[in-house]
């Protein structure tokens, strides 16, 4: 059964719809994060499950129990901000217990509440002080900390992490999937950071201009991008998406891809579907990630297809545990992804593995997977 199921909701403002028509759902003890661009609807779905934003229609259940028209004060959710939100004259201690105090909870539960959650948290020795007085990370972990302490059904989070540095960013990111999985609670999570969603979520939402992309695990939705917008915006670096055309090899299909200098080069398809060879002799969008294009020494040894092709090399980025190569094909820069001490050198012609198992395909014309 769904703990949390939205059902063609629908927000509105005026005559301009923000969110249409979104079904999700997600089990008990789930991670969903929501991700997309700024822009795209993502906080406004999170402000509809917590009640800051009612609905213009559909449905939002909690733990089977339907939330529409519910303050949040009734849904049992706890919410964690970008900006912390924390009473600037108040302790660490009385930011973690206000709530509980206003609920009327006595002292001697308040001070074991703020006890476990501190310790938790490793925050125990902050106590005292006020929120001036601590870093960026340590005011989150106050306000993470405030939500904890209410055991709500659901937790939700908006962009909790974009006001931290980057390394603080990933510390704090790896707290907060070491809390879900001791806490086994239920998380709703927004965020930009498309590596942030990769690495928290059970299932992730992708959202373009109030419309679902894509619904599905961290994997599906990396190796199996429904469309071109999935594909470009879910992976770093971005997935090379080039301009192909799909013809009759001696044997069977290729995808033949422009260069710069010489003939085409042409990759066996392998395994043809129905969708794909309807495109037979028109243009399609070859997709296929960095770490797919790659040094024939480096290339996956469970690969069933893997083809190799020269390419000339413009750009070299050492990046310590890989190494980074531009070239040129489909009349677009496509980087793959070497191994740390692959020999290449840029303005140099090279051999290049491409994993064919991991290519997708493209409609070019609607953007939408053709396989």
């Amino acid at each position: 059964m769904s703990f949390l199921k939205i059902q063609n909701l629908r927000k509105s403002y005026g005559s301009l719809e923000i969110l249409k028509d979104i079904n999700i759902e997600i089990e008990e003890g789930g991670f969903l994060v929501l991700v997309g661009p700024s822009g795209c609807g993502k906080s406004t779905l999170l402000n509809t499950i917590a009640g800051l934003e009612p609905i213009t229609s559909g449905e939002i259940a909690i733990d089977g129990r339907s939330v529409a028209g519910l303050p949040p004060s009734k849904r049992d959710i706890a919410m964690v901000f970008q900006s912390y939100a924390l009473y600037p004259n108040m302790t660490v201690a009385g930011n973690i217990s206000f709530g509980m105090e206003i609920r009327g909870v006595p002292k001697e539960e308040r001070d074991v509440a703020i006890k476990g959650v501190a310790d938790m948290l490793q925050i125990g020795h902050l106590l005292d002080r006020k929120p001036s007085q601590l870093s960026g990370g340590q005011r989150q972990r106050v306000a993470m900390g405030r939500a904890l302490v209410r055991n709500p059904k659901l937790f939700l989070f908006d962009e909790p992490l974009s006001n931290l540095d980057a390394k603080l960013r990933v510390d704090m990111r790896t707290e907060i999937k070491r809390l879900h999985q001791r806490m086994k609670t239920t998380i709703v999570y927004v965020t930009h950071d498309q590596i942030e969603a990769m690495t928290l979520a059970t299932k992730i939402a992708v959202l373009k201009d109030g419309v679902l992309q894509q619904f599905g695990t961290p994997a599906e939705i990396y190796n199996n991008p429904t469309n071109m917008f999935v594909a470009d915006f879910m992976g770093s670096p971005a997935m090379n998406l080039l301009t192909a055309t799909i013809e009759g090899g001696d044997g069977g299909p290729v995808v033949s891809l422009d260069r710069p200098e010489g003939a085409a080069l042409k990759l066996p398809v392998g395994h043809v579907s129905d969708k794909l060879a309807r495109f037979a002799g028109k243009q399609v969008i070859f997709g296929i990630r960095p770490e797919a294009l790659t040094d024939p020494d480096g290339a996956d040894r469970n690969a069933r297809s893997v083809a190799e092709g020269d390419c000339l090399i413009e750009v070299v980025e050492p990046a310590g545990s890989d190494t980074f190569a531009v070239t040129k094909l489909g009349n677009k820069e496509v980087v793959a992804r070497l191994r740390a001490d692959a020999r290449i050198e840029a303005g140099q012609t090279t051999k290049l593995a491409f994993n064919l198992d991991k290519a997708v395909y493209f409609d070019p014309a609607t953007q939408a997977r053709i396989a």
